[in-house]
């Protein structure tokens, strides 16, 4: 079997599997298992696979059509334009999710740069709260080098994880982890110019409607919000302003339908209060800032 039979070959198995792209996935895994580009899938659509090769890209595809998520079966999936890895202990990460970091390092490079025009060194302090694979903490740490990170998740499994990705990308320096229930988990006296997270946010009777991906195989911890999806966004808005500097900013990722309510629970402390949208047009992100 060459590249170009086994792509047909997956192909078949992952469509009837109801797989909406499997000529993308099939493609993925051969770049994984031949260690190469997309463009060497084209350029030599006639090279022949090894038993080894075959064996692998087998073992991938059997799992795939049991709907295990591919980015498990690979074990490590892009976010930001870095590499993070996965395993069944953390969500992953979606692009949606980029729109909260991408805010994020757009005003602590301001907050920087205003603090440089005063003469200081400034150090921008930074929350991420149920950090998961840690792909937000790890991506501001890595695009915001005067920013350091303390990310929290209520998984061992998780922190774990997530410390792996720090080192990965090359800023375990710059982030601390801390294992814990919310804000118990920080341990001494902690001051931040920025509250992150992306908490859990789906209503429990929902999660048993969602993709077979995600309500078999991504862990419920990480996706649990509760009767209403807003258990964690109540927790972390009614304790964050003990957490944050005067007009610290508090950004949460929500669900699409989430934003009104977010947004009334924050308007109680905080000001300047803003939804974004995500690349599809869905209400993604809430922030504002600090009452004074």
């Amino acid at each position: 079997m060459n590249i170009n039979e086994f792509i047909h070959y997956a192909k078949d198995k992952l469509k009837n599997a109801n797989i909406e792209t499997p000529v993308q996935e099939a493609g993925v895994m051969l770049c994984q298992v031949l260690n190469c580009t997309k463009a060497y899938l084209y350029a030599f659509g006639d090279r022949e696979l090894s038993l080894d090769e075959k064996s692998k890209l087998e073992d991938m595809l059997a799992q795939r059509v049991k709907n295990i998520p591919l980015q498990y079966i690979l074990g490590d999936t892009e976010f930001m334009s870095l590499r993070f890895m996965v395993t069944p202990a953390v969500l992953i990460p979606r692009q949606d999710t980029e729109i909260l970091v991408e805010k994020v390092i757009e005003l602590t490079k301001k907050q920087v740069l205003k603090g440089q025009n005063e003469n200081s060194n400034v150090r921008v302090k930074v929350l991420d709260m149920c950090t998961g694979s840690g792909c937000i903490a790890v991506s501001i740490a890595h695009f915001c080098p005067q920013c350091d990170i303390v990310a929290c998740d209520i998984s061992q499994e998780a922190i774990k994880v997530a410390e792996a990705n720090s080192e990965l990308n090359g800023v375990r320096n710059r982030v601390e982890f801390f294992c814990g229930d919310l804000f118990e988990a920080l341990k001494g006296n902690y001051r931040f110019d920025f509250i992150v997270s992306n908490p859990p946010y789906i209503e429990t009777e929902t999660i048993c409607g969602l993709q077979k991906e995600v309500r078999s195989y991504e862990p419920e911890l990480a996706l649990d919000g509760g009767a209403d999806g807003l258990d964690f966004y109540k927790k972390i808005t009614a304790t964050a302003p003990e957490y944050l500097n005067k007009l610290g900013w508090l950004v949460f990722e929500i669900g699409y339908n989430q934003a009104e309510k977010v947004s009334a629970l924050m308007k109680e402390s905080f000001i300047n209060v803003q939804v974004l949208k995500d690349y599809g047009g869905n209400d993604r992100v809430v922030m504002g800032q600090l009452a004074v």
